[in-house]
């Protein structure tokens, strides 16, 4: 049993909709197996598990300053091990292109595989393999899902 102060006041022990993971400024300026972890409840999670429900790119930046450049070329996968191993993966295996991400206040939601709808995860922390980078740029990435048990 992970200690309850993980997700903060949430004192309940099954929540559904609700924010399991968060990567702020993630750079996608580089490609690579587990640029990014995304600890499940800050690392709580424990033995527990959990359902995703959506993963959400937003916020893109520039890290150099200046103008938002497109990430409609970028190409993303999650997995739930850091080696990019594809039966690991959460969302499409072969990476997903970021077309809605074109500038400020632009957002996408990660296709998730179809196991996804029947799958409640147990792994402490997903991982972000960015496959086509773009320079200079940062996006947050966002867990969404349901508590099954903590």
């Amino acid at each position: 049993m992970a200690n309850p102060d993980s997700v903060g006041q949430n004192t309940q022990d099954a929540f559904g909709s609700y924010r399991i993971a968060f990567a702020p400024a993630t750079s996608l300026a580089a490609t690579g197996n587990a640029v990014v972890a995304l600890p499940i409840l800050n690392g709580g999670i424990g033995s527990g598990s959990y359902i995703i429900r959506r993963i959400t790119i937003t916020n893109p930046a520039n890290t150099a300053g200046g103008t938002v450049p497109s990430l409609a070329t970028a190409n993303v996968t999650v997995f739930t091990s850091n080696d990019g191993n594809a039966s690991n993966a959460v969302t499409t295996a072969l990476g997903q292109v970021l077309t809605n991400v074109t500038a400020v206040n632009t957002w996408q939601d990660l296709t998730l595989i179809a196991a996804a709808a029947t799958t409640a995860y147990t792994a402490n922390a997903l991982f972000l393999k960015v496959g086509v980078a773009v320079a200079n740029t940062s996006v947050n990435v966002t867990v969404w899902g349901d508590v099954v048990s903590f």
